[in-house]
Parts: structure tokens; sequence; C-alpha cells
């Protein structure tokens, strides 16, 4: 069951990420949220409006370039992100690209559900796997074969 949903935009996107929260309220509000700076108080903002005193935490990190990407990156590797939903710039490159392509690359090696577009959180939300409490993510076989490796 997807609990802890991490959610990050850059500033191109933000409204759009803003929006797909409004509209998702009902099904975010029993969740825990992680979110970068900006992104972070435009959603808790968002969701109060929505739900009012039903709405759920939101934890803000770091603004992305300051670090808040590495860190939203850094609890995908401790197992402490169900979902990620990234609405990205593609149409420019950001400062912080390698802090992005980090977030990228954590979610696809650890078998986290990765959106990062509207349509793909749409079909991951409304997924039955969604709200399955017997639902359990595998994790490939790969991470523990590299953590106990023979050098």
């Amino acid at each position: 069951m997807i609990r802890n949903i991490a959610l990050v935009a850059h500033d191109a996107r933000k409204l759009e990420l803003v929006s797909w929260v409004k509209f998702n309220a009902g099904s975010l509000k029993d969740c825990t949220l992680y979110c970068t700076g900006t992104t972070g108080r435009l959603i808790g903002e968002a969701l109060e409006e929505v739900l009012g005193n039903e709405a759920p935490e939101v934890h803000k990190m770091l603004s992305g370039p300051l670090g808040g990407d590495a860190q939203i990156g850094a609890m995908i590797a401790e197992g402490r992100v169900d979902m990620l939903v990234f609405f990205c710039d593609n149409l420019i490159m950001q400062g912080h690209q390698n802090d992005v392509m980090s977030l990228v690359r954590l979610a696809s090696l650890y078998n986290v559900p990765f959106a990062t577009n509207r349509s793909t959180a749409d079909f991951i939300i409304s997924s039955p796997l969604y709200r399955d409490p017997d639902y359990v993510p595998i994790i490939p076989s790969c991470i523990e074969s590299y953590k106990n490796r023979k050098l």
C-alpha cells in the first residue's frame, strides 16, 4: 500500500502538480507527503484549501537545487518513499541536473512507482494496487547482490 509519497516539481510545472494534488486530494489525505521547498509550501496550501483540517502533513525538504532532491533520493534508498511524482521541466537544463537524474536512477533501481507527468501519476494513484495492503513492491535482487559483492 502506498503511504509515503514524494512530490517534486520544477518551477514551470509547479502549478500543474498543485492542480493534480487538488484533484487527487481524497486519495492523498491518508498519506505522508514529502516535498522539496516551494513545492511543499504550495501543496500544503492547496490541500488545506481542499481538505481543511483533514489535510495530510506535508514534510518540506530543502529546495531542489539546495539539496532537496538529494534528500528525497536518500529517502528512496532508505526505503522511506513508496511513490515519486516528479513533474520535470524537460525544456530547459537544470542547474542541479545531476540531482534530478539521481532521483530518476534511484526510483528505477529501488522499483518505486515514478511519474513524470500527470497521466502517469493518474494511472498510479488510480491503480487498485495503490490501496492494496497486501501489495509489496519487489526490491530487485541486484541490490542485495551489490551489497554483498566480493571485492
